[in-house]
């Protein structure tokens, strides 16, 4: 593994996690396990154990740059890609790659997101090994694919094709966003389909040649100042050229429309905590079903309920079931648990409302 690199995706806001998670404080910052480490933490410590530590590059916001600094001392400021602008997936990975490109053109790279949770993490480990072998020896993007539990309505999907092999590694037929509650469970009853974890692996050169095919706009930008990557240039090129990158993900932009995408059906306790219900479902709960994550709680007759506070305000429930509330120092948020989902659209009702003040 001497010749792999770590590319962690650092950059989003999280915003189904407000009140909790925002600009100035985004969720990969946030110890939302309740373990003593951030999201980016124990994403990081998770890599560091099986890679060289110097070949972990974090792709961040310019804004987080000290946030990702206090997070991961041992990181080298040269390790900390600074995008100027939020432009999605496909310009961040763009970026990496380039970089990459200066460092090492053979090399392999694992992509993973900065705030998903990974429970078993010797099985994942297989997984990417098993995914380094094979684009190792061939032109394939790989991504992990999640074996879906329920009919889930929060994931995307993608279907394979069941051909029989020792590698466990299966050509992807279709990636497909979110979708309904009945076609969720048409997909888990197909038995084919799984759920998009977002974690890649491939050689460099082949996300290279994927990026000039399927992106050729966002590749000619970053071509255009190949010999500033890895110099003192790099990232006044970068500020110049990546407003005019299309925003855009690496999914669209790659994965649904390359012919050489492969998937790894698997297992290693996953959640993409993209709602405060998946972290209730990931946190132990008390005997009454409760998962209370704060220093001052006090709960009565209380039922299959979160209570987040990382404050030292005195919160007091009693006689509620099946709610969230979500004590940001500024902000309280009190909602059905189900109602998870709809985080991100009180979100834009707030900004409309007061503005950035309290996002």
């Amino acid at each position: 593994m001497k010749n792999t690199y770590v590319i962690i995706m650092a950059g989003g806001i999280g915003s189904r996690f407000w009140p909790a998670s925002k600009k100035s404080m985004p969720k990969q910052f946030l110890d939302v396990m309740g373990v003593g480490q951030s999201l980016i933490q124990l994403t990081y410590n998770r890599f560091v154990k099986k890679y060289d530590k110097e070949k972990i590059l974090i792709v961040t916001n310019s804004e987080y740059k000290d946030l990702v600094i206090k997070h991961l001392p041992d990181i080298k400021e040269s390790q900390i890609l600074l995008e100027p602008s939020a432009k999605n997936t496909a310009p961040c990975l763009a970026y990496a790659s380039f970089r990459i490109n200066a460092l090492d053109p053979d090399a392999n790279c694992i992509v993973a997101p900065s705030d998903h949770i990974i429970l078993d993490e010797t099985s994942f480990n297989e997984n990417l090994y098993k995914a380094l072998d094979f684009v190792d020896k061939t032109n394939a993007l790989v991504t992990l694919g999640i074996k879906p539990s329920r009919p889930d309505t929060g994931y995307g999907y993608i279907q394979y094709l069941k051909e029989s092999n020792d590698t466990d590694m299966h050509k992807v037929k279709l990636f497909t966003e979110k979708p309904s509650q009945e076609i969720a469970q048409q997909f888990i009853e197909s038995g084919d389909f799984l759920w998009n974890a977002g974690i890649f692996v491939w050689n460099n050169r082949t996300i290279m040649t994927a990026l000039e095919s399927l992106l050729p706009e966002i590749h000619e930008l970053f071509s255009k100042g190949k010999s500033n990557f890895g110099t003192a240039n790099e990232q006044h090129f970068i500020n110049e050229i990546y407003p005019q990158c299309k925003n855009i993900s690496i999914d669209y932009g790659v994965m649904e429309k390359a012919d050489n995408v492969f998937v790894i059906p698997s297992e290693f306790g996953w959640s993409d905590l993209g709602t405060w219900k998946s972290l209730y479902k990931e946190r132990d709960t008390n005997i009454d079903g409760n998962v209370i994550h704060g220093k001052r709680c006090m709960v009565y007759d209380t039922k299959d309920s979160l209570i987040f506070s990382n404050t030292d305000k005195l919160i007091v429930v009693n006689g509620v079931e099946n709610i969230m509330i979500i004590d940001s120092g500024e902000v309280i948020m009190v909602s059905s648990l189900d109602k998870e989902q709809e985080v991100k659209n009180i979100v834009t009702d707030v900004k409309n409302k007061y503005k950035d003040y309290y996002s």
